[in-house]
């Protein structure tokens, strides 16, 4: 069978949320598919790390731009002789004649509007709604996020498909930094409570600054996370917090630095308003670190026992599970800990990826 992968997502540096979904699924189907034919659609030239040319993959690469799923992609689409078309995103190309699958992360947009700019909120709307229509299957990556798509857009449930995400190979593989070499590197000499993701509104970061300023602790909260979404509230708040000299932003870091800044944290807070997955909260429970996270969506799925839980409406409410992860004595941590690695077992991109061809092959050609 002949496929069609859109890499778009795949194709980009510092990869984050879909970006790594879309290139860790696409590295891990490379591994383990040699039987189908796939033809990787790109706007820009592979990136070296992605999957190497060979018999049975091969990139079809168009030109840098805008209208890249509604203009591009389906011109060069009618370039090959597909049987199948994979989005890894919330976008198909308008094509017809063959069998199309995609992946929806979440559906954030319908539910918090106001935390995404006009233009993209139009474009999650109508492109998602209409990419749909057009697919036979749907993948995301959510017990939580399947009955939410299913219930908006009135799918049937055979149609929706979970398929978790999994854990960076390159994570598992690296010790990370040491305390001493974070000290070096990035002036940490305390202890930290830890924050890994976009720097967006949804991931409620204000009430995070506020429950930090409310609790006594001497150390510091670490962010770690590109620029998202309207983050420039979210910088404002740190610069009029009375604990400003206690936050400090790192952007985004690389594979080692991320591993050291988990195994070394107090505890990782992530109350989001709202999450598909939450692929931070497996990375820190690999590595060790005790989670806090919101009681609502899909991470209380993700975590399940390991987690400490708190209201992501509540200031009062995130501060105590702050202080609860701070005060924790050994024992309590050391069994959070275990109860947490051995949660991480169910997540693999390997696994992902035999689900998403399983997937495939129930399509009719």
């Amino acid at each position: 069978m002949n496929i069609g992968i859109d890499g778009y997502e795949a194709n980009i540096i510092n990869r984050v949320g879909i970006g790594q979904y879309a290139f860790q699924l696409l590295k891990a189907i490379y591994n383990l598919d040699n039987t189908n034919h796939y033809f990787i659609f790109l706007p820009n030239k592979p990136l070296a790390d992605m999957p190497e040319i060979r018999e049975g993959w091969e990139y079809v690469v168009g030109k840098p731009g805008s209208f890249w799923t509604i203009f591009q992609l389906p011109k060069l689409i009618k370039q090959k002789t597909l049987h199948l078309f994979f989005s890894p995103t919330h976008y198909t190309p308008w094509i017809s004649g063959i069998g199309q699958i995609m992946s929806i992360m979440d559906l954030a947009y319908i539910h918090y509007p106001k935390m995404f700019r006009i233009k993209d909120l139009i474009q999650l709307k109508a492109m998602t709604a209409v990419s749909i229509k057009k697919s036979q299957k749907i993948l995301t990556i959510s017990e939580f996020s399947k009955n939410e798509i299913i219930d908006h857009y009135h799918l049937k449930n055979e149609n929706v498909i979970v398929t978790y995400p999994g854990l960076s190979p390159d994570l598992k593989l690296t010790d990370g930094l040491s305390f001493s070499q974070l000290q070096t590197k990035f002036k940490i000499s305390k202890d930290y409570i830890l924050f890994v993701s976009t720097i967006q509104p949804r991931k409620n970061l204000t009430r995070l600054i506020e429950a930090f300023e409310k609790i006594d602790f001497a150390g510091i909260l670490v962010l770690v996370g590109k620029k998202g979404w309207l983050y420039e509230s979210i910088f404002k708040r740190i610069k009029t917090s009375p604990k400003h000299d206690q936050i400090m932003y790192l952007d985004f870091v690389d594979t080692k630095d991320l591993a050291g800044l988990y195994k070394h944290a107090v505890c990782l807070a992530m109350p989001s308003l709202y999450e598909g997955f939450g692929i931070p909260v497996v990375e820190a429970m690999y590595f060790g670190c005790p989670v806090v996270v919101s009681r609502t969506t899909s991470l209380p799925e993700i975590a399940r026992d390991a987690g400490i839980y708190v209201d992501p409406a509540s200031v009062d409410d995130i501060a105590e599970g702050l202080v609860k992860a701070v005060q924790l004595s050994q024992a309590e941590r050391e069994k959070l800990i275990i109860i947490g690695k051995k949660r991480t077992e169910s997540f693999s991109w390997d696994k992902c990826a035999r689900q998403t061809l399983e997937v495939f092959a129930s399509i009719k050609i």
